[in-house]
């Protein structure tokens, strides 16, 4: 079931709302950037997400395929959501998506991430529906 979650960057300058359903699994990738960053992701439909405050205060980095937009307060320097286009690959996705990062949701119940399902993606190999051989470290 969909929990309605406020989130946002460590300095607060970056606000934002989100539908999410923790249950239905959260994931972690092991390409270079969310590796490095030990990101723990879920992803919302862009009906799902509002932007709140702070859309001044966002800095976008784009790297490889530049398909995902990584975005980070400039201010605190905190990755707290970024967002893409689902690749004809993953049509269940439809169009724009978050990638929420769920360490900057506010109030999140530990049980909650405890209980969440986590699956491991191969970003690194554009693999995006598979599992990396090892992902242990993610």
């Amino acid at each position: 079931m969909k929990k309605t979650y406020l989130g946002g960057c460590h300095c607060g300058a970056v606000r934002y709302q989100v539908n999410l359903d923790l249950g239905q699994g959260t994931f972690k990738c092991n390409c270079s950037i969310c590796a490095k960053a030990r990101s723990w992701l879920a992803t919302a439909a862009a009906g799902d997400f509002r932007l709140l405050s702070g859309e001044a205060e966002l800095t976008e980095y784009l790297f490889h395929r530049r398909r995902i937009h990584h975005l980070f307060c400039r201010r605190c320097g905190v990755r707290s959501f970024g967002w893409g286009e689902a690749a004809g690959s993953a049509p269940e996705a439809g169009g724009k998506f978050y990638a929420i990062h769920v360490n900057c949701l506010d109030d999140l119940a530990p049980e909650d991430l405890v209980n969440a399902p986590v699956a491991y993606i191969d970003g690194r190999g554009d693999r995006w529906q598979s599992a990396p051989p090892e992902f242990r470290h993610l």
